[in-house]
């Protein structure tokens, strides 16, 4: 018989399932994800940090956990909520069930309960605050959580970031969880999807080709380092504390700023860095990168109802008109109202209408408030980073120049069709 557990939200409400993972007790903002597949990917992603998942999709676990699909050294999550787990995985990279993964990390886990009716709760009533308990009554459980600290204002971002700078080489075997993780070696060993991931990736330009890209970690996931590398960049990641100094004295030619977890507004050391850094050399800032951006220039932030966490919400391209399906895990945007300091909004999320993407009118600058790199979700949305190494790569050519954006973004018919900025440098 499976130990009985139990799921209590901070207005009362109580799910009663079954344990499995860690047998312990953990509390954390409970928040959902759309995505039918990637479940590894989500445990390890650092910008669930503080939180306790609960997937959508019913069945977690059928395909237990692979060696390959780590976006962290570890999990991230503080619990895992979902509606029936699979406890005899069936896949040929599998090497351990997702009830061991738990286990091995300290994560308690709670099954069958109903997590439709969660999420049409939690869609209802907004993100709050939760306990997975097998150990307290409901009424037990709800007293200690009123005690406990609120996601709003724990700063995470320090938590998960490395601590230590680290070059990423594309064929230096990481460690994950005990885990050896092979990062897109030779094209011999190339896994399918590794593969596939080559063959999207095909730069228009060798100009971008062996540049240095500093990727200031704030809960980054390691697909981004991946297709950086991929393009043939140069990576290094440091910590979130780095200066703008210390940044500079690496000689980027560019420089990403990753997701992360939690609220921008706890970041203002963080957000100075990004000031100093604007305007020294390009730019890319994903999800919590681009939150930091628009605070760096003026721009406010708030909190999202319940956020958007899965592998396909719609993004329109304001210059184009395009759509593009994307991944997203963030619970805070970015006031459209309150954008300046030379920013203009560049995508919208079709949704609710909130902003999804940014650009500089006069500097190499480009943000996205969803996820390029996926991992999981769709591809869609890989031509950014290509983007970005072009301004990379025209920055690099004109040195002493000011780079500045003409004609907006145009339609590029080609062999991709897809769109690109156009800069050209003027005196300055």
């Amino acid at each position: 018989m499976a130990k009985k557990a139990i799921l209590v939200l901070e207005d009362g409400s109580v799910y009663e399932g079954n344990a499995f993972g860690a047998e312990t007790t953990t509390y954390g903002e409970v928040v959902f994800n759309t995505s039918m597949t990637g479940y590894q990917e989500m445990l390890t992603d650092p910008s669930y940090a503080g939180q306790i998942l609960v997937p959508t999709y019913p069945l977690i676990g059928n395909y237990g956990i692979s060696q390959s699909d780590f976006e962290s050294r570890q999990i991230q999550v503080r619990g895992f909520a979902v509606r029936e787990y699979c406890s005899q995985p069936s896949h040929w990279q599998s090497t351990r069930t997702l009830h061991e993964f738990l286990v091995a990390n300290g994560i308690p886990g709670i099954s069958g309960i109903d997590t439709r009716a969660l999420t049409r709760h939690i869609r209802s009533s907004g993100v709050m605050m939760g306990i997975i308990t097998s150990e307290m009554t409901a009424e037990e459980a709800l007293k200690e959580l009123k005690d406990l600290p609120k996601y709003d204002f724990t700063d995470f971002v320090h938590q998960v970031s490395t601590e230590k700078s680290y070059a990423w080489q594309s064929n230096t075997p990481v460690t994950a969880d005990s885990s050896l993780r092979v990062i897109l070696s030779e094209a011999k060993n190339l896994t399918a999807q590794d593969r596939l991931l080559d063959r999207r990736i095909s730069p228009r330009t060798d100009s971008a080709k062996q540049s240095h890209i500093i990727v200031i970690d704030y809960g980054l996931k390691y697909n981004i380092l991946c297709i950086l590398t991929q393009f043939g960049c140069q990576v290094t990641a440091v910590p979130c504390t780095t200066s703008a100094e210390d940044i500079l004295a690496l000689n980027p030619d560019g420089i990403v700023l990753s997701p992360g977890p939690g609220d921008p507004a706890l970041l203002d050391d963080i957000t100075e860095t990004v000031r100093k850094l604007i305007g020294k050399k390009p730019i890319m800032g994903i999800c919590l990168g681009h939150q930091l951006i628009g605070r760096a220039l003026g721009a406010k932030t708030f909190k999202l109802k319940f956020g958007h966490r899965g592998g396909n919400h719609p993004v329109r391209d304001l210059a184009t008109g395009r759509v593009y399906i994307t991944a997203q895990n963030h619970g805070y945007a970015i006031d459209a109202d309150t954008v300046k300091g030379g920013l203009e909004v560049s995508h919208i999320n079709l949704n609710d209408g909130t902003v999804e993407g940014l650009r500089h009118r006069d500097l190499p600058i480009l943000s996205i408030q969803y996820h390029s790199e996926a991992s999981p979700g769709p591809w869609d949305n890989m031509y950014l980073f290509e983007r970005f190494l072009e301004m990379v790569g025209i920055s690099k050519s004109g040195t002493q120049k000011q780079l500045k954006r003409i004609g907006g973004i145009g339609a590029d018919e080609g062999t991709s069709g897809r769109e690109h900025d156009r800069w050209i440098y003027g005196e300055g």
